[in-house]
């Protein structure tokens, strides 16, 4: 294991209380799936190695995480891909990747040594689908770092940094990244705020702590619009966090914000997993309209409504609200769970509408963690600390059931269509093969290839049909009877179109 690898496992071990929970209650991970519940099984993919790690030999620098997916037989098959991003906490470096509803890779990027990539979604920007993600260090359970807007070519169209102009120093954190309708961003970012009186907690009356900060950002200028920070709004005294720290080292993360959304009427809608509180937030005034749950909620919590160390808190019509409630670190609950709630606002009242557990095994999160509503009524949950996302019918039945590698959490798991055309070139790989060859064919990132077809020569500057096959899996065998050596892979679409061509290798 590299030092840099090191480092960043020891960070990410941190976020949202998931020291707590490598010391406490780390066993209750285990890798599995509801089996009695789900019929069928995706199609068989190559095997990955004995770390949990997919290898390819057209690209040998790509070695994500084998996602094992399983499906209840006639499970809808729309939307086609899953967005994950894993933390690199495990084996291999970890990155941002999209896979198809078998398991089998469709894109994978990378994180570094220096920069890890969180929070891999499929968003909207300017009318076009794009994708969006959060890279850079993770330090003390939160980020500091950029958010990144990429087109369907993956070529990076917005890196979006943190304004200085009311707080200087900020940077944005890994937990969310909002694309508005407006074509605004809305980000998190976290303050390190000196000279606050912790002698009620037991800390220093000149203490350091961590606030929350909102900012919305225009996306073409990067120009700050509305900035929000928790120590204006919430009381220390809500948080809900045993007391640590109060250091310039190590600030008392009494708030850790992970959630934004923007509402119908323009307010926001955040989560603060250290209060274990959802706030409506009034623009522009900044002031708190209402809090649910928490100690200080302003609605009337019904049987089963509490959750605690929640993410992802996001409205939908009908005064429904949906949120991933961890449970967890320290366990306040035997199970997380996805929720949907039922909110009378004018009431102030509070009810669950339904909820989702993972019953074999049980699972209980230390941290992270999502739960997306579909349009039909289905809903995907990333359980957090666990390396395990399922999808479940409206009424509760699983329909896919998956896991990663043990020690290869997803920050969040989206399910979303999307079109991926990468700018490059196919790649390409050829093994001797009898008197003929064996090639490999890949394009990290393409959605459209259909079929494969080999050119083979004596010359480069003269090749011709040796073979072809359907693509398979990321990467498709061709074996084909010509010895070349000169070879290249042509990628096809279902019309039977070219898209692209590999280089031309020479086989040796």
């Amino acid at each position: 294991m590299s030092s840099g690898n090191a480092t960043r496992r020891q960070a990410i071990a941190q976020i949202g209380g998931l020291g707590a929970l490598a010391a406490g209650i780390g066993s209750i991970g285990t890798v599995g799936s509801p089996a009695a519940a789900l019929a069928g099984v995706a199609a068989p993919l190559a095997e990955p190695d004995a770390l949990g790690l997919r290898h390819y030999v057209s690209r040998p620098d790509l070695t994500p995480p084998a996602v094992a997916v399983t499906s209840a037989k006639n499970a809808p098959t729309d939307p086609h891909y899953f967005f994950l991003t894993a933390p690199g906490s495990g084996p291999g470096p970890g990155g941002g990747m999209i896979v198809d509803r078998h398991g089998d890779l469709v894109w994978f990027s990378p994180s570094t040594d220096t920069k890890a990539k969180f929070n891999l979604n499929r968003q909207t920007y300017q009318g076009k689908p794009v994708l969006t993600w959060w890279e850079g260090a993770v330090t003390g359970g939160h980020g500091d770092g950029v958010a990144i807007i990429a087109d369907k070519s993956y070529k990076v169209l917005h890196t979006i940094k943190a304004s200085g102009d009311i707080t200087p120093g900020l940077t944005i954190d890994l937990h969310e990244f909002v694309i508005t309708s407006k074509n605004t961003a809305l980000v998190t970012c976290y303050r390190h705020a000196s000279g606050v009186d912790l002698s009620g907690f037991g800390g220093p009356v000149d203490g350091n702590v961590l606030s929350g900060v909102i900012q919305e950002i225009e996306i073409s200028t990067g120009k700050l619009l509305f900035q929000w920070d928790s120590l204006d709004h919430v009381d220390l005294t809500e948080t809900e966090a045993a007391f640590a720290g109060g250091t310039a080292d190590q600030p008392f993360d009494y708030f850790h914000i992970n959630s934004i959304q923007a509402t119908g009427n323009g307010d926001l809608l955040i989560s603060a997993r250290n209060t274990w509180a959802l706030y409506k937030i009034e623009r522009p005034t900044g002031t708190v309209r209402w809090r649910l749950n928490g100690k200080k909620s302003d609605f009337a919590m019904g049987t089963g409504t509490h959750f605690f160390w929640q993410h992802h808190a996001r409205l939908h019509p009908g005064e429904l609200l949906s949120l991933f409630d961890d449970g967890a670190a320290p366990p306040e609950e035997k199970q997380s769970r996805g929720l949907i709630l039922k909110l009378d606002t004018t009431g102030k009242k509070v009810s669950v509408s339904r909820q989702y557990k993972h019953s074999r095994p049980s699972l209980l999160a230390g941290a992270m963690g999502s739960m997306q509503v579909m349009n039909d009524g289905r809903v995907l949950v990333g359980w957090g600390t666990n390396p395990d996302f399922t999808e479940f019918s409206r009424d509760g039945k699983v329909l896919v059931d998956a896991q990663m590698p043990t020690a290869s959490p997803s920050y969040r798991t989206f399910r979303s269509d999307w079109t991926g055309e990468p700018s490059g070139h196919p790649a390409i790989a050829v093994r001797h093969h009898g008197n003929g060859g064996r090639v490999y064919a890949s394009w990290n990132g393409s959605t459209q290839v259909h079929r494969w077809r080999v050119l083979a020569g004596r010359t480069a500057g003269n090749l011709s049909w040796a073979g072809a096959a359907d693509k398979h899996s990321f990467e498709t065998t061709v074996t084909v009877p010509h010895g070349g050596p000169h070879f290249r892979a042509v990628a096809l679409d279902s019309r039977g179109h070219v898209i692209g061509r590999s280089p031309i290798v020479r086989l040796k």
